[in-house]
């Protein structure tokens, strides 16, 4: 059996010891996510091999993720294959991104089938085209942005400290009030206990953040954290929607602020709300990176 155990704060040095020198950009391997969601998903970990394993459950169903390491990948597939087995489920990986399935292929031939689920698929942008908004595509964003400033001049962003969870946390709930459906409230729900974990531990988790405030009143927020050495994750992004183009120009404002050696910005996935997806879209992503579920082909 594979000593799995369930994701703490202490665990974060470990993690990242292999998420942050990999190459993979998918979101699910920011420590803030694994860390904050793991009340809804019940993630563990366990390193056997030079490699990272890590499972959680997905719709009361325990499933993996990729390995992530150095080692032998036919090897690594193989324990958790064989974890699943000991277990009497069915064995499959969650969220393979689209090029890791030739390495599956090539670790263990003929042996899976892959289907794709888009709902998953994260959106991921140049820092640089977030900081700049240059061309036509990104009119409409600088429009808003000067709408913004426009009607608030005396604007103020202010670099995400412990001191201001309380004025985040007051403002999600303005949001969810405002914003919640009953075919949402679920998601909504558990985005908001894994809002608050990440805020109430900030420092632990070395979140990077920002806000703005209007009139001395917070107006928007925002936070995230490292996926790999260049590419950022962005978690959680609220605003005021009364506030016209506060939306714009906290995406705006984070990104100038993002540490420049993060090439790619990670916002994440749209759950196939058309609304979210729209609004990814919009940004026009340098890549939709695309991820599939992972079965057994004979998985009885």
């Amino acid at each position: 059996m594979i000593p799995f155990k369930n994701i703490t704060l202490e665990d974060k040095e470990i993690i990242q010891s292999f998420t942050l020198e990999n190459w993979r950009r998918n979101c699910e391997l920011s420590f803030a996510n694994l860390f904050s969601w793991s009340f809804m998903y019940s993630t563990q970990y366990a390193v056997a091999d030079d490699f990272l394993l890590m499972r959680f459950f997905y719709n009361n169903e325990l499933v993996y993720m990729m390995p992530i390491g150095g080692g032998n990948l036919r090897h690594a597939l193989q324990a958790i294959i064989d974890d699943a087995k000991s277990m009497q489920i069915s064995f499959r990986i969650q969220g393979a991104c689209r090029n890791l399935c030739g390495e599956l292929e090539e670790a263990m031939p003929h042996t899976f089938k892959y289907s794709i689920n888009r709902k998953y698929s994260d959106y991921i942008y140049l820092r640089e085209n977030l900081v700049t908004l240059k061309g036509k595509k990104l009119q409409s964003k600088r429009n808003f942005i000067n709408r913004f400033l426009k009607n608030n001049s005396n604007y103020e962003y202010k670099t995400l400290t412990s001191d201001l969870a309380k004025e985040c946390i007051e403002l999600e709930k303005l949001w969810y009030n405002k914003n919640v459906t009953a075919e949402e409230q679920d998601a909504l729900s558990a985005e908001r206990t894994a809002l608050t974990l990440a805020i109430n531990n900030m420092n632990a988790l070395d979140l990077l953040g920002g806000a703005l405030f209007v009139n001395g009143k917070i107006a928007a927020f925002t936070y995230g954290s490292p996926i790999n050495y260049e590419t950022f994750d962005v978690c959680i992004e609220k605003a005021d929607t009364s506030v016209e183009g506060a939306y714009a120009m906290i995406n705006n404002e984070f990104a100038k602020h993002i540490p420049e050696k993060y090439i790619y910005i990670n916002r994440e996935e749209d759950l196939d709300i058309p609304g979210l997806r729209k609004a990814k879209l919009s940004y026009q992503p340098e890549m939709i990176l695309e991820k599939y579920n992972v079965e057994l082909i004979d998985n009885s």
